[in-house]
C-alpha cells in the first residue's frame, strides 16, 4: 500500500521497531539512533514529519519524529524507537496494528 502524503493523513497496518543493534548507528537522514528518543522510520514521509501512531489493539498513543527510511519488511508501515514501542505497549510482541496520523510534514 502507498502513502501519498498529500493526499492521506492516516495510514493503517502494522508496526514494528528497532532492534538493539541499531543503538548508536546513523539513521537514512543522518541522525544517530537513540532508543530513547521518540523516532521512526517511514517509507516516504519527509524527514521532520511529526506523526502520531495509535495501537488499535489498546489505543495508547505516541508522536513520533521521521527520521529513517523503512521499515523493509513486507507488510509493515513504520518502524518506531524501542521507546515509543515500550509507550504504546507492543516490545513484547514485536510488532502490533496501528493507525498512523500525519500531523506536520514541515
Amino acid at each position: 500500500m502507498g502513502f501519498n502524503t498529500y493526499q492521506l493523513k492516516i495510514q493503517k497496518g502494522k508496526a514494528s521497531y528497532y532492534a538493539d543493534r541499531f543503538e548508536g548507528k546513523p539513521t537514512a537522514s543522518g541522525v544517530i539512533y537513540q532508543h530513547k528518543k521518540m523516532t521512526a522510520a517511514h517509507k516516504t514521509l519527509p524527514f521532520g514529519s511529526k506523526v502520531k501512531v495509535t495501537n488499535l489493539n489498546n489505543k495508547r498513543e505516541v508522536i513520533v519524529l521521521v527520521n529513517d527510511r523503512g521499515p523493509f519488511v513486507k507488510g509493515r508501515i513504520i518502524d518506531v524507537s524501542k521507546s515509543a514501542a515500550e509507550q504504546l505497549g507492543f516490545v513484547r510482541q514485536g510488532i502490533a496494528d496501528v493507525s498512523i496520523e500525519v500531523l506536520d510534514t514541515n
